[in-house]
């Protein structure tokens, strides 16, 4: 039975003479066919050999995506290499901590210079090369015409990639997958991709910008490659917005922040346009709610086809004339984004996994309505179901075999067999997911209530424009707060938290909060690279600070 070099390996023979590969540039587009692909991995696999790359061998990959971070990551996987690929946008010293544990044989670079400031304080003196001299002999490299169109042959239990955590509590941890893992990941994510196109009479068109570092990411590239697509990748995070209609997707993956984003300026730009569009947008949106409670009224269907042909149209046109679908992942989506793009006619496909069980244990099926709040089914060959303390456990063939060189932390997160996802959750009767917490994210109030924080700041967050990040806080204390970044007003925040304290619980509800106007970045080490809290960091970075909103919120309930 093929694995999933075998198959793109395949594919890109079968795709010869057709493009399957764009980077996306401000002036031009740079493209490849299926051969010229394989091309520059066999140019890629004579520099390995001529290195004496051995089977098991760790190689680190360190750049921005495009043809040639793609073609290095097949050519070395190919070779029996364990790839290392490493966020070009993460802090020197953070990277250097990974390549530490990981102990490459080599430092491939996009930016050499980069790549010797990560090495720079590591005592093994790692040989860094630059991708420009792995190819610098592209059309006559010696050995090169040598170089079967084969990958070598590998075992199912034979790692591919360790792929770093993002690290939330700042430790971050190598995943390792093997050739099974990726062959059944691949396997499912056609079938699903299968579903959404049906039989195409042209190749997928894929838009990308998110780091081939991420493993969800790195599992959408394996996916296009091993099918018939072609894939543009961003190489400008600033151009998004003209990118994207210009790559005319099919579906494209995404994160809940760019949504959330495009749904606020969106709402933020018909605020602007004049009384005759406000409120026709406003009664389309009726018009939509509506129907989706069950609940219509007279002209609903009038005023929602308005909205359609003058409103809506016009939007859904920014995301290209071909679009079915987008996927997104990463974290839970807000229900009333996904139900906005709804309303536009853009399903929005949930998927939901960690880098342990190789990117995906649940993806919404496109066949069926996605159901806002969920995360979808189990896919393929996947058992999930709820432990001790809402916990989901998961178990299949795409289970990773454990963290590299830690073997007791690896011991730790399986149960009998079952992997410990960290995360709680519940399933309905349709068999949807849904992710409603982190265990490590609790909140023990001193009252011995067990708070998720999660939901109550994503509900902040809905209701609070211009807010970036919302954190609660107060763990061990008799109550909450919240911390709030972003351009957002002191008055603006009382009045969210006024309108939702009273549907909670007491415990539940938010007491004090603080306004920082300067967001969270993961330069500032309060962000993972994919846009995560790290919360053990923003506790210490503000806890001067959260010591002193305690007070002041003790002060004003006290009895005058």
């Amino acid at each position: 039975m093929s694995n999933f070099l075998d198959q793109i390996f395949a594919q890109l023979r079968r795709s010869a003479a057709r493009i399957v590969l764009q980077e996306l540039h401000s002036g031009h587009i740079v493209s490849v066919t299926g051969a010229e692909l394989l091309g520059q991995v066999r140019t890629a696999r004579a520099f390995a050999r001529r290195l004496g790359l051995q089977p098991g061998d760790r190689c680190a990959l360190l750049g921005a995506n495009s043809i040639r971070w793609v073609a290095l990551d097949l050519a070395f996987m190919a070779e029996g290499a364990v790839v290392v690929p490493l966020y070009a946008r993460q802090a020197p010293a953070e990277l250097a901590a990974m390549v530490k544990d990981a102990s490459p044989r080599l430092l491939l670079c996009a930016d050499v210079q980069a790549g010797r400031a990560v090495v720079a304080g590591l005592a093994d003196g790692l040989s860094v090369t630059g991708f420009d001299e792995v190819f610098a002999a592209e059309t006559g490299s010696p050995g090169a015409g040598r170089v079967d169109e084969t990958p070598g042959p590998l075992q199912d239990s034979s790692l591919v990639t360790i792929i770093y955590t993002s690290g939330t509590s700042g430790d971050s941890k190598g995943v390792c997958l093997n050739v099974a893992n990726v062959t059944h990941m691949i396997g499912c994510t056609t079938e699903r991709l299968n579903q959404l196109i049906g039989a195409a009479s042209r190749p997928d068109q894929v838009f990308h910008y998110l780091p081939f570092n991420f493993a969800g990411s790195w599992i959408l590239l394996l996916s296009c490659l091993a099918r018939e697509s072609v894939l543009a990748l961003s190489t400008d995070l600033a151009r998004l917005a003209e990118e994207i209609p210009r790559a005319a997707p099919d579906y494209f993956l995404n994160v809940p922040t760019l949504l959330e984003r495009v749904r606020r300026g969106v709402e933020e730009k018909v605020a602007k346009q004049n009384a005759v569009i406000r409120w026709l947008y406003a009664r389309a949106a009726s018009a939509w709610a509506h129907g989706r409670a069950a609940s219509g009224r007279a002209l609903d269907g009038w005023w929602l086809l308005l909205g359609r042909v003058l409103i809506f149209r016009t939007i859904r046109a920014r995301f290209g004339p071909n679009l079915r679908a987008i996927i997104c992942g990463s974290a839970p989506l807000a229900p009333e984004t996904q139900e906005f793009f709804l309303m536009l006619g853009i399903p929005v496909l949930q998927v939901y996994g960690l880098t342990e069980t190789t990117a995906i244990c649940t993806m919404d099926d496109p066949r069926r309505p996605p159901e806002p709040g969920c995360v979808g089914p189990a896919v393929s060959g996947t058992e999930m179901r709820v432990g001790e303390n809402e916990e989901i456990l998961v178990r299949g063939p795409h289970i990773f075999p454990g963290y590299w060189k830690r073997p007791e932390e690896t011991a730790r997160v399986f149960l009998d067999g079952w992997f410990r996802t960290g995360d709680q959750g519940e399933v309905n009767a349709g068999g949807n997911w849904r992710i409603t917490g982190r265990i490590k994210n609790l909140i023990v109030l001193n009252s011995g209530h067990n708070v998720a924080p999660e939901p109550i700041e994503e509900k902040v967050l809905q209701l609070l424009p211009g807010a970036q990040q919302s954190v609660l806080v107060g763990n061990g204390r008799g109550y909450l707060c919240m911390l709030v970044t972003g351009a957002v007003g002191e008055s603006a925040v009382q009045t969210v938290l006024d309108s939702l304290n009273p549907g909670l619980p007491h415990y539940r509800q938010v007491r004090g909060f603080l306004v920082i106007p300067e967001p969270f970045t993961s330069e500032s080490g309060l962000l993972t690279a994919n846009g995560k809290l790290r919360r053990d960091a923003i506790y210490a970075r503000f806890a001067r600070e959260i010591e002193a909103l305690y007070e002041k919120t003790r002060m004003e309930s006290e009895p005058k």
